[in-house]
Parts: C-alpha cells; sequence; structure tokens
C-alpha cells in the first residue's frame, strides 16, 4: 500500500501537468535552509526518508560519468586494508567498475602503492562510455576545462597531494607512472556474460556509483550478477547504490559486512551525503535504531570465507608492519 500511494501521488497530474516537481523545489529550499539540529531530529528523519522515497519514484534516472580524485578518503582506507586480507598478497587483483573518467582507478593505486610499494596490483578498469574512457585512460586532465574533468576534480586534493600525484604543465596535470603502471582497460558492459571470461575472479571489485543510476530492478539484477566477479573469500565494495537493493541482495546471498570504518565510509562521501533527501542518489544518514543498520550501511562484503592464510592474526601483523 506505501509503494502504491508513493507511485499514485507521482502520477498526480492538475490540468496535465505535475505539481510534483514545485512541490520538491519547494521542499529542497526548505530543506537547505533547515538547521542542522532540526534535520538530525527524528521527525525531520522520518519526513526526508518520505521526500527520498518519491524523489526516487519520479526523478528520470541517468548515468554521470564525473567524479572527483580521493573521493572517499575512509573507503579508500578500507580498501588499502582489505588488500591485507587477501589469499595471495604478492600480486593484487582488483576491479574497478564503472571506472568514469579514471579520478577512483588512480585514487586506489596511488592508496595502495604509497603504502605497500613493493605490491603487485593489475587493475582491470571498465566503463561503458568510449568517450569518458579515453579520457581515463590518458590520465591527462585539463584544469580548465569543464566537461567531465573540469578543475572540480581536484578539489578534495591539497597543493601537495596534487605535486605528488601528478606532473603539470600549463593547463593540465598527467597522473605519475608510478600511479599509472598495472592497469587494463576495458570498454564494456558490466553485465555482458563475456567480460568475466576476460577477467576471472577478481580479490577486490569496487562497483561505485553507478548503480543508483538504474532502476531499482535493473541495478539488482546487475549486483547480483557483478557478485560473481569475486573470487571466494574476496571482497566486494559497492556504495551509490539504493540502500534497499543493496541490503536486499546482501541478505539473500549472506554476504559478510565489512565492519571496520563502517560508519567513516559512509559519511566519507560529502556528494551523497548532503544531496539526501532531495536527489535520488542522496545518502541516508545512519541510523543505527534500525535492526539491520549493519548490513544495511555496510559498503563492503566479504563473498564467502576467509582463506585459512589470510586469518585476522595476519591481517594485524601485516598491518603492524604496514604502519
Amino acid at each position: 500500500m506505501k509503494q502504491f500511494s508513493a507511485d499514485r501521488i507521482v502520477q498526480l497530474r492538475i490540468l496535465g501537468k505535475s505539481p510534483v516537481g514545485a512541490f520538491f523545489r519547494l521542499n529542497e529550499w526548505i530543506w537547505n535552509h533547515l538547521p542542522e539540529s532540526l534535520k538530525n531530529l527524528r521527525p525531520a528523519h522520518w519526513y526526508g526518508h518520505l521526500l527520498h522515497t518519491l524523489v526516487r519514484r519520479w526523478d528520470d534516472r541517468k548515468q554521470y560519468f564525473g567524479t572527483f580524485f580521493l573521493r572517499n578518503r575512509p573507503q579508500l582506507e578500507l580498501i588499502r586494508r582489505l588488500s591485507y586480507q587477501t589469499e595471495n598478497t604478492s600480486t593484487l587483483r582488483i576491479a574497478v567498475f564503472g571506472c568514469s573518467n579514471g579520478a577512483e582507478v588512480y585514487s586506489i593505486l596511488a592508496t595502495l602503492r604509497s603504502s605497500r610499494p613493493g605490491l603487485k596490483v593489475v587493475l582491470h578498469a571498465v566503463d561503458i562510455s568510449k568517450e569518458v574512457l579515453d579520457i581515463a585512460q590518458k590520465g591527462a586532465y585539463s584544469l580548465t576545462s569543464p566537461e567531465f574533468v573540469g578543475e572540480r576534480i581536484f578539489q578534495r586534493l591539497s597543493a601537495a597531494e596534487i605535486n605528488e600525484m601528478f606532473d603539470r604543465t600549463a593547463d593540465e596535470v598527467v597522473v605519475q607512472p608510478w600511479i599509472r603502471e598495472g592497469i587494463i582497460w576495458h570498454l564494456g558492459d558490466v553485465r555482458d556474460p563475456e567480460l568475466f571470461k576476460l577477467l576471472g575472479p577478481q580479490d577486490i571489485l569496487v562497483a561505485n556509483n553507478f548503480l543508483c543510476h538504474m532502476s531499482p530492478h535493473v541495478a539488482e539484477v546487475c549486483l547480483r550478477g557483478i557478485a560473481r566477479f569475486v573470487k571466494h573469500g574476496g571482497f566486494l565494495v559497492v556504495s551509490g547504490i539504493d540502500l534497499d537493493v543493496r541490503t536486499k541482495v546482501a541478505t539473500d546471498l549472506k554476504w559478510k559486512p565489512v565492519t571496520e570504518l563502517l560508519e567513516e565510509s559512509h559519511d566519507g562521501d560529502p556528494s551523497l551525503r548532503r544531496t539526501w533527501p532531495i536527489n535520488y542518489w542522496g545518502l541516508e544518514p545512519l541510523d543505527k535504531s534500525r535492526h539491520n543498520w549493519i548490513v544495511r550501511y555496510a559498503a563492503a562484503f566479504q563473498i564467502g570465507e576467509m582463506p585459512i592464510s589470510s586469518s585476522a592474526d595476519s591481517f594485524v601483523h601485516d598491518e603492524r608492519v604496514a604502519d
């Protein structure tokens, strides 16, 4: 009944026009002007969830190809820690689906190689757009052009980080060679069954910020499909997705949520957190009163059991050596 009512609201027409757009614009203005102290109250959370439910039914979804360097620092740190828990620590196999302009790919590799320079990483980067994949593969970013890779993608980097990661010319920067090595770029659809034959099982699969732009049904089917790319005992990192979809699939398939840095990773991307509840891709505040809050808000999951050779004891030892 709740879903039916929401659908009736977003389909409402007055004189042939929908009043929903004006309703959302008004609510966006109100929400953006509310003090944070009021937004954190239970009634505001309830109303925010109602708004977000309506937005997800009403908004047309489309893929976006822009992203940021070091977009979610806690999640990058989590990926670094998970790299110690893989079965074969001499060579780490990672796939990044929906790699967009390459910012996430290079951020992951810079994070890993800064702390583990001796680790061999083979990274498969996949995207459906040839135009954006060409930009990613070149690793050269304009400091002036607004298309895909405008200056905003560097907004979360300090000047020191830019100097460490890039070589700079007059009006562009190029990712340094120590970050770029070991990447295999693929133009393709992650739903293509042939892709698994090409890539094989991965230690870590990262599938961020593209499933939210699919309808919930398509996103669920896609998520179930891409999970097969994770080898037994490996890890799936997936954020930027409808939480109802992720929770349902994780519960059905009995994925083990990674609790380390869970809260920090959930709140680590301001682009998602600050756009809730007005945008369909917005990320709701973490609510520990939910009975399933750990599964709902975890962005990383272990698929299958951890191999004996990658026990928690060895992980602790490796972390101590690395630090």
